[in-house]
């Protein structure tokens, strides 16, 4: 198998270097002084305290590498969005395409039911395009659990979690679906097969889109703010409005509200990547997060108070401070003179 790591940032890396050792032919896509130190060094992966390298064949231009197998897409929801049309040399009649960003994904309606076939994401994907340039029927959705960081360009550290939730949007258990596990397997990494991942992707976003902003907006830790008696009852009516949206639209949720909040409470002072993202002046995720989940609300006709407050405050801090918009906003339709 001919797996492309689409983005290889602090996830994408971790799992370059896995494949790699476990003998996965594996290639990078990436840029900058990160791309410049992996074809100088290789890629180096600081894991249980031990150091590995690996060569790995890395470029800025897809053109180079060909078609492939599988590309796994490791770029943040705005970056993935630009990087869209860039991917389509690594495609071939069969290769498939697994995303692996936080939030809602720009797939999500494809595979469900046919009410709901109609609809896009405009908050993640403006103009489609994705949708159009990659393909909904290439996709195997993803949730990722482990937390990595580049601690310099060419330099990833592992911090915890090896688990990866996958599966068909179209909720089949496809014999490509089982190679991608076969082939996360071979390199070190758990694969975990939903019958439906948007069940996972909802349990892992229902955490993210209260616990990230909440924390950035207050500099406060995870265990604070699912322990402080305010921001808990703020991340608890955030999480209901967004169950009542996953309902909607046929997501199962495993774990109760409480539970889910004692977890994350459980984690300790975690500073959330919003938070580590906004220390460090980079795009925040504020849209595949938030804004997603409220155009999501208003299709599904639920009222989201506690969503629209937070992504409002959000969203103005990320202005201020030169992290927001992720996505351009789109122009003006002229107007027609008049006399």
């Amino acid at each position: 198998m001919k797996v492309c790591i689409f983005g290889a940032g602090a996830i994408g890396g971790y799992m370059a270097v896995m494949m790699k050792q476990g003998g996965v032919d594996v290639s990078i896509v990436a840029r900058g002084a990160h791309l410049a130190a992996i074809k100088a060094n290789g890629l180096k992966l600081l894991i249980n305290g031990e150091e590995r390298i690996a060569d790995i064949r890395a470029t800025s231009d897809p053109k180079e590498l060909g078609p492939q197998d599988f590309i796994i897409v490791g770029l943040k929801a705005h970056q993935a969005w630009e990087s869209a049309e860039q991917m389509k040399p690594l495609f071939g009649p069969n290769t498939a395409v697994m995303t692996a960003q936080n939030g809602v994904p720009w797939w999500y309606f494809y595979g469900l039911d046919d009410k709901f076939l109609s609809l896009r994401l405009q908050s993640v994907d403006p103009g489609n395009r994705q949708w159009n340039a990659i393909g909904p029927e290439r996709v195997i959705g993803a949730t990722v659990y482990p937390a990595t960081e580049i601690t310099e360009p060419g330099v990833i550290k592992h911090i915890y979690g090896d688990q990866f939730g996958i599966g068909e949007p179209n909720r089949t258990k496809s014999p490509r679906l089982q190679a991608l596990a076969d082939t996360l397997a071979k390199g070190g990494l758990k694969p975990r097969i939903y019958d439906d991942i948007r069940d996972d992707i909802w349990i892992k976003l229902w955490g993210n889109l209260c616990f990230n902003p909440i924390s950035a907006l207050t500099h406060a830790t995870l265990d604070i703010v699912a322990t402080d008696p305010g921001t808990r009852a703020i991340a608890r009516n955030m999480m209901l409005e967004a169950q009542q949206i996953g309902h909607h639209f046929g997501a199962n949720f495993r774990v109760d509200v409480e539970r889910r909040i004692n977890g994350a409470a459980g984690v300790g002072a975690h500073r959330t990547s919003m938070l580590q993202d906004l220390d460090k002046k980079r795009p925040l995720e504020i849209d595949a997060l938030l804004s997603a989940v409220q155009e999501m609300g208003r299709l599904a006709k639920v009222q989201t108070p506690y969503i629209d407050t937070v992504l409002a405050l959000a969203q103005q801090m990320g202005r201020s401070n030169g992290v927001y918009p992720t996505f351009p906003e789109e122009a003006p339709v002229p107007q027609a003179a008049t006399a």
